[in-house]
């Protein structure tokens, strides 16, 4: 049998018994280096043992004395989590009026464009998913169904949302969001979120990056003590909020506000990032849609003077990336998929690619992915780590994420709640 074979099989055969595997090396999303030739026992819903030792004949089958098998020149890893994807976007075009066309769609193609673009984003490697909202209840709908499969076998990577974000009338934001003056105070505005059946609560602290002037030229949208009264409901509910955030004062008026999480935050000083630090607030850089704008600046119309500006945004973010790593930052990672030009799925392994390449290692990349994520997002499983008690869903490849993340892109197989669903080294974007 092939590996790949080899490995269906084992993934059926989990869903009736313990699989033990001997990995080439495991991450397992929370320690700094690789753990060589590690055991793996696990079944189709939780993982039994993950460690550098034999596992205790208890986990095994009867009388097992043997690995089911060995994939010495392979590496083991969490599935990774996107923080920061908008499931009713399809994000792979680069074109306005294209995107302009999709828009105009009724909620139910939106929900079904989602649905069928699950497949392709697992196969990424991606198992869990923070939909960062939209007004058409397509990210509601599909957390509602992910909620049914908590502690059950699923199919689909999990995802929970915010519903719509929160803006004002006339500001940033119609397009994925309802305005806080259809509700009577904030408090009501979140209690409606939360009745509608939002996981978390979103808010859009700011406007966008103008890219010809190479800055944020509007002010915040909502003031700090708006934002706090936000978050304050929020809390109340049990509900944890993220903020979109450009411009430093975008950004000032999130943290001063109390978020649990700063999304993009470009223009991000470093006496923020400090307070960030201090009050644990995680910071979500998306690199992936502005990076998209130098990438394909011939296909956007964009001249030499909006380049410009757009290299200088990237290199200073780059710059506070480093930074805030440095300073013990929690970073989480994210790539805005569906926003114009970022795929699902593949944006987000090009998120990650650009991560390193301002300055991270691999492995501090892929804890912002797995673990950190994990922790910070406070998702209803155990997943983010390849450890004893926590779900059973991971990559296995031969290609080394350890020594660039840009191996993800390349053939893996993803084992999830007892499948083995095969990757090939290129996916097309069609539909992502």
């Amino acid at each position: 049998m092939t590996d790949l074979q080899t490995l269906e099989h084992l993934a059926a055969q989990s869903q009736e018994r313990p699989v033990w595997i001997r990995v080439g090396q495991l991450i397992d999303g929370e320690s700094n280096a690789p753990i060589r030739d590690a055991h793996i026992v696990f079944n189709a819903r939780v993982i039994l043992h993950a460690a550098d030792r034999l596992p205790v004949s208890q986990i095994l089958k009867p009388d097992q004395k043997e690995p089911d098998a060995s994939f010495d020149d392979y590496t083991l890893l969490p599935c990774l989590i996107e923080a920061h994807s908008h499931a009713f976007l399809e994000g792979a075009p680069v074109d306005f009026g294209e995107r302009e066309q999709y828009l105009k769609q009724p909620p139910a193609m939106f929900l079904e464009r989602a649905k069928a673009r699950t497949r392709k984003i697992l196969q990424c490697g991606i198992g869990t998913i923070r939909d960062a909202g939209d007004k058409h209840g397509v990210g509601l709908a599909l957390a509602s169904e992910a909620k049914h499969h908590v502690g059950k076998l699923s199919s689909a990577p999990y995802i929970d949302s915010p519903g719509p974000a929160i803006h004002h009338k006339g500001r940033y934001g119609a397009f994925m969001g309802e305005p806080i003056e259809n509700h009577a105070s904030p408090a009501a505005c979140v209690l409606a979120r939360v009745q509608a059946g939002a996981d978390r609560i979103k808010l859009l602290v700011s406007g966008i990056i103008n890219f010809k002037e190479g800055r944020v030229t509007t002010p915040p949208q909502m003031p700090i003590e708006e934002v706090k009264a936000i978050v304050e409901a929020a809390r109340q509910q049990g509900r944890q909020t993220f903020a979109h955030a450009s411009g430093t004062e975008g950004v000032e008026h999130s943290i001063e506000g109390g978020v649990n999480t700063v999304e993009h935050g470009f223009f991000i000083t470093e006496e923020q990032l400090k307070k960030m630090r201090d009050r644990k607030i995680a910071w979500v850089p998306t690199f992936a849609p502005v990076q998209l704008q130098i990438d394909r600046a011939k296909d956007l119309g964009w001249d030499d003077v909006v380049v410009g500006h757009l290299k200088r945004i990237i290199e200073s973010h780059q710059t506070m990336l480093r930074k805030a790593h440095e300073m013990g930052v929690t970073i989480v990672a994210g790539s805005d998929a569906g926003s114009c030009g970022v795929p699902h799925g593949i944006g987000f392994l090009q998120e990650l690619q650009q991560m390193e390449r301002a300055g991270l290692s691999p492995m501090a990349v892929l804890q912002s992915a797995t673990s950190r994520s994990a922790d910070t997002l406070a998702f209803p499983e155990k997943i983010g780590r390849v450890a004893p008690g926590h779900r059973s869903r991971f990559i296995l490849t031969r290609h080394d994420p350890s020594k660039s993340v840009a191996n993800l892109m390349r053939e893996k197989t993803v084992i999830f709640d007892g499948q083995a669903i095969a990757s090939p080294d290129s996916l097309s974007t069609a539909g992502l």
